[in-house]
């Protein structure tokens, strides 16, 4: 079994920047594809960005395109989301998961972490 563990979350002011890490053990990293969730107060968990097992393909929302960049350090056994140009909209909790392959959703994603929470403000 894989377990996960972010960490980097915390209080940023909107327009700044801000990473997240996603630590696993249990298992070989570079086995999984993997990505970041997030879910706001009273709305439902969205996608935001994926990455394949080696960091060839990478997907991402949207409501992120060009801010965040997702990458990974197999090596390492962490995966990362850098965070920049922050909005008070970004609040959120903000999950990582691993699973067979990335796409633009959660399909597929076996393994969640309990999240951290990112909070922006004005």
């Amino acid at each position: 079994q894989v377990e996960l563990v972010e960490s980097g979350g915390g209080w940023v002011q909107a327009g700044g920047s801000l990473r997240l890490s996603c630590t696993a053990s249990g298992g070989t990293i570079g086995n999984y594809a993997m990505g970041w969730f997030r879910q706001a107060p009273g709305k439902e968990r969205e996608f935001l960005a994926t990455i394949n097992f080696s960091g060839y393909s990478k997907y991402y929302a949207d409501s992120v395109r060009g801010r965040f960049t997702i990458s990974r350090d197999n090596a390492q056994s962490t995966l990362y989301l850098q965070m920049a140009s922050l909005k008070p909209e970004d609040t959120a909790v903000y999950y990582c998961a691993a699973g067979r392959t990335a796409t633009r959703g959660e399909d597929g994603m076996n393994y969640w972490g309990k999240g951290t929470m990112v909070t922006v403000s004005l």
